[in-house]
Formats: C-alpha cells, structure tokens, sequence
C-alpha cells in the first residue's frame, strides 16, 4: 500500500525530507517507523514520540490503510 509520511523537527533533518510517499507492507505505525528507523537510522525513541493518522492522533497499535497520511511527532523544546 502507498502511504505519505511527514516529518517534524529531529525526524525532518534526519531524513532530509519534509515528507515522502512510500509503498509498504506495514500494518501499523510501529511498523512503519521499524521501516523507516533501519532506511534514515532514526535516532527519536518512541516513547518519545506522538503519531497522527490522518490529522488525528492515534496510537502505534492503531490500523493504517492505503493512502493514509502518517505524523510522527517528536517533542519539541522552546524558550
């Protein structure tokens, strides 16, 4: 299935992308981030993290279908 990911923050200049269409088999954002964490070697834990499916926050666990769009979101520090 074909999925758009946007990236935020640390995840942005890890990648060098603001966002990408990928094919993939994952059936979850655990999954997608597995994925992209061993194509970018992503350094953000999850714990950290927040992910939106579709402008809605989820869960790792929750479903994600073909052309959904996927937001990991790390933390982020102001002052």
């Amino acid at each position: 299935m074909q999925i758009k990911v946007k990236y935020f923050a640390m995840l942005r200049e890890q990648t060098g992308k603001k966002e990408e269409q990928i094919n993939t088999d994952a059936r979850n954002p655990l999954e997608l981030y597995a994925e992209l964490s061993k194509k970018y070697q992503l350094k953000a834990d999850l714990k950290h993290l927040m992910v939106a499916i579709n402008e809605k926050y989820a869960t790792f666990d929750s479903s994600i279908c073909d052309r959904d769009t996927v937001v990991f979101i790390p933390p982020v520090a102001g002052g």
